[in-house]
């Protein structure tokens, strides 16, 4: 995996539809200036899908290097749940976690973001010990792999797990092979688990937090959203940036952070049909890019794994 190149600041991009072919989702990236994508590998509300024919994968490199689109991230199907009590469901969740991953590994996409899993009344504690042991075998099942099994914030709604950073913490702390772990900071979700970043001491102080809970070189992805509910309200609703409860000032905060610089973060705003909700998002996020910092269209590209 190639070492992120920060000086080109935030790679901006959104979540894009795969509809007619996974190779497709990466012209509309180019259609709205995205510097990195996001993709479901297969259709996201079915437990299986037909392995990608030669062509598919071929037109993916292709419209990869040809988009200069070269970050792409790629986010699990909700049907899967990693930490439920139900053998059976579990068992089924792993084998279509597995299926993604090896589809990642295919399209050589670095990251694939999962929800950790719920509970479902089992309680926290079991649910992380279910959900790393989940993971073992994943990793079991994909040795040598270098995609990462990258953990996503929670609003923490209904009996999800991941909503506390130390959850996370914990989870990775529990799977034997953790140096294949990283972790994806959803704005929206960390809003509305309880942590306050819509102003600088709370910015601050949420990623010291996570900094000592699970540790700040784990972060890989960002999703940015607003929320359209309140502060601390576990409810998982996204907004359009500066439409919702945390405002501008958080999402200003976060891009002219150095730290992130080089890692892909991707609007999972609501959408219409022409995607221009999407370019109006990524123009007022680099709107709040400093001067100094910011970069000319022609220079946003980002960085192959």
């Amino acid at each position: 995996m190639k070492t992120r190149n920060k000086s080109r600041g935030p790679l901006l991009g959104a979540h894009m539809s795969i509809a007619g072919g996974v190779d497709k989702a990466l012209l509309l990236g180019k259609t709205v200036d995205c510097d990195a994508i996001q993709i479901f590998t297969k259709s996201s509300r079915q437990w299986a899908a037909k392995p990608y024919t030669k062509e598919e994968i071929e037109l993916f490199d292709f419209n990869r290097k040809a988009t200069g689109i070269t970050t792409v991230i790629a986010h699990d199907s909700y049907l899967l749940n990693l930490g439920t009590p139900d053998g059976s469901l579990r068992k089924r969740s792993i084998g279509a976690f597995i299926d993604e991953l090896e589809r990642c590994e295919i399209l050589g996409v670095a990251n694939l973001v999962a929800h950790p899993g719920a509970h479902v009344g089992a309680g926290e504690e079991e649910g992380i010990r279910t959900i790393a042991g989940s993971l073992d075998e994943v990793h079991k099942a994909c040795p040598g792999y270098r995609t990462k099994v990258t953990l996503e914030i929670t609003a923490g709604q209904g009996s999800s797990l991941g909503y506390r950073f130390e959850q996370i913490g914990n989870i990775i702390d529990a799977t034997k092979e953790n140096d294949r772990l990283c972790v994806c900071f959803d704005t929206e979700h960390a809003f509305a688990a309880g942590y306050d970043i819509r102003t600088k001491e709370g910015y601050e102080k949420t990623f010291s937090e996570f900094d000592e809970m699970i540790g700040i070189e784990f972060l890989a992805a960002f999703h940015l959203n607003d929320s359209k509910k309140e502060f601390n309200s576990r409810v998982d609703r996204h907004e359009h940036i500066g439409k919702g409860q945390i405002g501008i000032e958080a999402f200003r905060l976060l891009l002219n952070d150095h730290r992130f610089w080089g890692l892909p973060m991707c609007l999972e705003t609501p959408k219409g049909p022409d995607l221009a909700e999407d370019r109006e998002n990524l123009t007022l996020l680099r709107s709040l890019l400093s001067q100094a910092q910011s970069r000319p269209a022609s220079s946003r590209n980002g960085e192959a794994r």
